[in-house]
């Protein structure tokens, strides 16, 4: 009987169970999660605040899931070390797991900068976690003054979940835009805009020097009492449990289309890998839900001796603040044509014949459509592009794709 170890519990970790057990119903798995709770939706944390969801209907599978999937879930433990040669993944208290293969689902962490006076700023957090959520949830009230380092979607989605019951939310960020990293400046400007008539002030183009008596005292010079501080600067991968056994490891472990790391029966999934994004054409970490989800299932297949790829894989968003809706995906690469109504503005991305990426701010009905022009890298000569710019349709592709696609009659 084969011996599966997956060490992490997210998304990622779901995949791979279900992936095992497509192809083998009895092998052990030992599921290995350094959180005490089941696997659940983190992008849900922020509606946890806003009391727009509760801790059961977080969960990514029902409460029954682990049992009949046949795992053994070990809650509260940590892998340390992989034992390659023997065979074995050693955790925290000392015990060690046989394997016949493993996935490392391991995730990301914060990245905390090492901002001087931080050691004595008592209510800090990070927002990546339930338990990070329980954390702020406890630590605030209406009175409390919020400071969030960092204007990425971590940062935005915490300071929306915590609206409704703080006094005042401060932003700041280094860079001169929110979402810096997946949005062009005009699209920032209007999701900055909507987030300041909705009580949000900014502080952008302008970083923390360091923190004195309850205060941030900025670059600029200017100085910000707070309360409650929340670090959302970004994330690392979590890849030290493959880089010390020799492993290849960049931003991220290094994966190839079957999940498989550069170490014999040693597979990877999630946001912790670096894997080929489609749209660009380059390696990166691709931390994106969906793509942890079909990639731990790849994995899983794999481990278990079937037979599946992952190479579709592109970076995508859908997000919300305040109401108003953004749908980001590939890469901003190429001629922009821009497309804008009152209910919505639209930015394609197009290069060599496809479309390479887009931004949605507004409606966005249907971006699947474009979602998979990107990965299928469509020719978009074969479809009506002028159409398919104002309104994600089927209509914009020829009868014979679309009965391809789509079935039914034509």
């Amino acid at each position: 009987m084969k011996e599966y170890v997956i060490i992490g519990n997210g998304v990622a970790a779901a995949g791979a169970i279900e992936g095992i057990r497509k192809s083998d119903s009895t092998g052990k798995i030992t599921v290995v999660s350094e959180e005490n709770h089941p696997v659940y939706c983190r992008p849900l944390i922020s509606y946890y605040l806003e009391n727009k969801t509760d801790t059961e209907r977080m969960n990514y599978r029902g409460a029954d899931f682990y049992e009949n999937m046949g795992c053994e879930v070990l809650y509260g433990k940590k892998a340390v070390n992989i034992d390659a040669r023997a065979k074995k993944v050693v955790l925290d208290d000392g015990a060690e797991l046989p394997y016949s293969s493993i996935c490392v689902a391991t995730g990301s962490s914060p990245f905390i900068p090492p901002f001087e006076g931080l050691e004595k700023v008592r209510n800090k957090f990070c927002f990546m976690t339930l338990d990070d959520a329980f954390a702020i949830e406890k630590a605030v009230n209406e009175d409390s003054r919020v400071l969030i380092v960092g204007a990425g979607l971590i940062g935005l989605k915490c300071a929306e979940g915590i609206k409704g019951r703080v006094k005042s939310i401060t932003v700041c960020d280094i860079a001169d835009r929110v979402l810096s990293s997946i949005l062009d400046a005009d699209c920032a400007f209007v999701i900055q805009k909507h987030m300041e008539e909705n009580g949000i002030r900014f502080l952008l183009g302008d970083s923390v020097a360091c923190f004195e008596d309850g205060s941030a005292v900025m670059k600029s010079g200017k100085r910000v009492s707070f309360d409650a501080l929340v670090l959302a600067v970004g994330v690392r991968a979590n890849t030290a449990l493959v880089k010390d056994i020799g492993g290849e490891v960049n931003r991220g472990i290094v994966v190839n289309e079957r999940m498989e790391t550069s170490v014999k029966d040693i597979f990877a999934a999630g946001d912790c890998t670096e894997g080929y994004d489609v749209s660009s054409g380059e390696k990166r970490v691709l931390a994106i839900l969906p793509n942890a989800y079909m990639q731990g299932h790849t994995a899983g297949v794999n481990m278990s001796g079937g037979d599946e790829v992952f190479d579709k894989a592109i970076p995508m968003n859908s997000i919300g603040f305040f109401g108003m809706h953004a749908m980001t995906a590939g890469t901003y690469d190429g001629e922009m044509l821009e497309e804008k109504t009152e209910k919505s503005l639209k930015r394609f991305f197009t290069k060599d014949g496809v479309l390479k990426g887009f931004i949605i701010i507004g409606e966005n009905e249907r971006a699947g459509i474009y979602t998979s022009l990107i990965r299928e890298r469509t020719s978009l000569d074969t479809v009506d592009f002028d159409l398919m710019r104002k309104t994600a349709t089927s209509a914009a592709f020829s009868p014979e794709i679309r009965r391809k696609k789509f079935g039914g009659e034509v």
